[in-house]
Parts: structure tokens; C-alpha cells; sequence
């Protein structure tokens, strides 16, 4: 007998909710698109200001090494470039942030790089705190949020390594793993992550706070890589100790999801509501006085001849505003939130082309990034894949006949459906996989 009332109701949508946040990594596209969109700008970043990164953040810079140290012992900040002042050991933090920026957006051994990502942000960024224009704290953030999610469901080496040991499993006949266990490669990073983290707390350079935070990532990653090892072979505890590290891994990928959305909002409405109280953006105005600025004027007759057009500064000064504070309240209804999205979106690659700071709106986009429909996120993904392998086949010695279809995937080895949607963990009320924040979704 089916029970009804407010009671039952309330309880089903617990169980329904309990089991999609803790069966189901959501938003595989939405985290894949962040991760792919702030690691390319961290390191388009990075190979842009590498003529200039002594004077950044290296030793010619004007924030010396001794006021590094003050400040860190003021606010505990985390960075290794003041472990030392050698010049070798800068160049070397500096290519492994680049290294690390390369290995997220290709998702190769996305679970060890993600850490290295962020401590090359942080390294850097807290070396020298007055170098930035805005995107830099976005992207500070970000990669801490980063390292708790599982964003390499979905267009990564490591979703296409998986994919393949699944193959090879099901054309021996083996038993096909819930997940793939994780390569050579990554316990090797492992290995290496464990000694220079030793070697760092036994010389004082880490903090208390920071040791414990590096060392329960260390011991976590290493607990998941020998459960996920032993599941194959193991008996039922051992899967039983699978199945909860899965639950307690989707339950941290689907807060921090959360976050950031929520954190996204927050970015827009504040700026909103702060741009409200002042006087020019109240009169029209705000949007022409940096558009007649030499440093924000990398095309000045192009800047010139908008801030020309009262009309043109009046509807882009309002109309920024006006998306800005209506974003937030859109989420629940999917056309306009993605007309507004769209608006947003335009508004920052105008704010990398007139004022110049692609970096910051490369940023911006990435992070509105987790709000895109997953329809068209996965279009996206087919068409992407169809030209790179039109690409392929144009070189010399490349295949000409069409690239045969994943399992579960589109035609063309487009991204298909993500490989967790397969091999959910057991839970009351299961239901199928959620696309995420997609359309209509906050």
C-alpha cells in the first residue's frame, strides 16, 4: 500500500534526492568544460607572460623575497616559490604549472594533476598578490574547487583510458570494471607528490593547516587507488568499501558543483547590485569613460567609435546591469537563463577584445560554463570530434574511413553518455542520471 500526505511526499523527494546526489557524479559535461576552460586560460596565461615571469613573479620582480616572506607569515598563504630563491627552482615551479595547466585540459591523470594545478596556482599567485586583473582570483578559487570533483568524466585520456580497459575486458570475456584501475603513470605522480611533501614537512616549509590538507589529499588518492585496485579481485568487503568511496566521492564532486554555481550567482549579483548604487552606471554613462582609457584600448578606433554612439554606451551600460542582477532569478526557468547566459558571455568577449583582458573573460566564460545545457554541450562535443578527425584524416598517413563509435556514444566517437551513468552505485529509489545543470536546472 502506497502511503500518501505531505509526510510521504517529503520523504520520497528525500530518497530521490539522496539517491541522485550520492549514485551520480552530476554535470559530467558542465565539470569537464570547467576544467578544460581554466586550465587553457591559466596557461595561455602562462605562456604569455613567460618573457615576463622574473619580473611577475621570479626574483627581478618588485615584490622581493623578503616582503614574500613577511606577508605569507601574515596571512598563511601557500606558496612554494619561497622555499627558495634560487632561480632553478622558480623556472622549475614555473614549467610545472604550465605542465599541470596542459594535463587538465586533456584530463590526463586528472585526480594527481589536479593537485599540481593548484598548487601552481597558488604558488604563483600568492608569490606576487598585486599581479592580476580580477580573473586571477576566479581562477584561485577555482582551482581548490577543482581537486574535489570528478571532472574528467567526460572528454580526458583518462575517460578514453577507461573506456578502452572496458573494452579489452569485454572482448576477453573478463569481467568488465566498474571503473578502470588507475595507470603506471599516476602512481608514479603519486610517488613523486609523496616524497616532495615529505621532504617539505620535515624542513618546516609547510604550515600546520597546509601539511594536514596535503597529506589527507595524498592519503585519500593513495586509499583509492588500492580499493580500486583490490575491487576486481576482491570479495565483498572490499567492494562494499568501493561502493562507499564512490558514494562519498559523488557527494564532494556534487557539493563543490554547488558551490561554484552558487558562487557564480554571487560574483554576478553583487557586481550588479553594486554597479546599481553608482552614479554613472544610474546615468548611462559607466561604460564610455574606460573606452577612452590608453590602457584599456587595444583597438582605439575601434573603443573610439562605440564610446561615439551615446546610444550604443546607454543600451551596453543598462543592459549589463540589468543581466547581472536578473541572472540569478533566471535559473529556474531555462529559456531566459539561457538568452541571459548567452548575454553574459557576449558581454565578456567584448570586454576581451575592447578593454583587453582576454585572460579575465576566459575566466568569466569558464566559469558561466556550468550553467550551458548539456545538449549543447554534447552537440558541441560531436562537432568538435568530427572535425578533429576530418583534421586526422587530411594529414599525411591519416585513416580515411570514419572513427568507429564508443560504446553507448554517438557515431563519429563523439562523447556519448558518460561511463558513471553505467555502473551507478546501489541505492534506494535509484534514478537514472541527471544531465546536470543544464537547461532549467539550477
Amino acid at each position: 500500500m502506497v502511503r500518501s500526505g505531505p509526510r510521504a511526499w517529503l520523504e520520497r523527494c528525500v530518497s530521490r534526492g539522496l539517491s541522485k546526489v550520492t549514485t551520480y557524479a552530476l554535470g559530467p559535461y558542465q565539470t569537464a568544460i570547467v576544467r578544460i576552460g581554466f586550465g587553457t586560460a591559466w596557461l595561455l596565461f602562462l605562456l604569455r607572460e613567460l618573457p615576463h615571469r622574473h619580473e611577475l613573479y621570479g626574483p627581478d620582480g618588485p615584490w622581493s623575497f623578503g616582503l614574500g616572506k613577511q606577508l605569507i607569515e601574515t596571512n598563511r598563504a601557500f606558496t612554494v616559490l619561497l622555499w627558495s630563491s634560487s632561480d632553478s627552482w622558480f623556472e622549475l615551479v614555473y614549467v610545472l604549472a604550465m605542465a599541470s595547466a596542459a594535463a587538465m585540459v586533456l584530463g590526463w591523470h586528472t585526480r594527481v594533476s589536479s593537485v599540481v594545478f593548484m598548487v601552481g596556482v597558488l604558488s604563483l599567485q600568492n608569490r606576487s598578490v598585486f599581479m592580476g586583473d580580477g580573473g586571477d582570483n576566479v581562477i584561485h578559487l577555482m582551482s581548490m574547487y577543482l581537486v574535489l570533483t570528478r571532472c574528467a568524466q567526460v572528454w580526458s585520456l583518462d575517460a578514453r583510458r577507461a573506456r578502452r580497459a572496458r573494452e579489452r575486458a569485454a572482448a576477453e570475456g573478463l569481467p568488465v570494471p566498474a571503473n578502470a584501475v588507475a595507470a603506471t603513470g599516476g602512481v608514479v605522480l603519486w610517488a613523486v607528490l609523496g616524497a616532495v611533501l615529505l621532504g617539505g614537512t620535515f624542513a618546516g616549509a609547510l604550515s600546520t593547516g597546509w601539511a594536514l590538507f596535503f597529506w589527507a589529499l595524498w592519503a585519500v588518492h593513495g586509499l583509492w587507488w588500492g580499493i580500486d585496485k583490490a575491487a576486481g579481485s576482491g570479495g565483498a568487503t572490499v567492494r562494499e568499501a568501493r561502493a562507499v568511496g564512490d558514494i562519498l566521492a559523488n557527494l564532494a564532486h556534487n557539493g563543490v558543483l554547488l558551490v561554484i554555481m552558487v558562487e557564480v550567482c554571487l560574483v554576478y549579483s553583487t557586481a550588479g547590485w553594486y554597479k546599481i548604487q553608482g552614479s554613472r552606471w544610474q546615468d548611462g554613462t559607466a561604460v564610455y569613460y574606460p573606452m577612452n582609457l590608453d590602457y584599456f584600448t587595444p583597438w582605439p578606433a575601434l573603443s573610439h567609435l562605440l564610446a561615439g554612439s551615446g546610444l550604443m554606451i546607454f543600451l551596453v551600460t543598462y543592459g549589463t546591469v540589468v543581466t547581472q542582477v536578473a541572472f540569478p532569478f533566471t535559473l529556474f526557468n531555462r529559456r531566459v537563463k539561457n538568452v541571459l547566459l548567452a548575454a553574459m558571455i557576449m558581454e565578456h568577449i567584448g570586454i576581451a577584445v575592447l578593454l583587453g583582458l582576454p585572460f579575465f573573460s576566459l575566466a568569466m566564460i569558464a566559469a558561466d560554463a556550468v550553467f550551458l545545457p548539456t545538449v549543447f554541450l554534447m552537440w558541441t562535443g560531436r562537432h568538435v570530434t568530427a572535425l578533429g578527425g576530418r583534421v586526422r584524416r587530411l594529414l599525411p598517413g591519416g585513416r580515411k574511413d570514419p572513427a568507429p563509435a564508443a560504446p553507448g556514444g554517438p557515431p563519429g566517437g563523439g562523447p556519448g553518455v558518460p561511463e558513471q551513468t553505467r555502473h551507478q552505485v546501489t541505492w534506494p529509489a535509484t534514478e537514472p542520471a541527471s544531465d546536470g545543470p543544464g537547461p532549467g536546472r539550477p
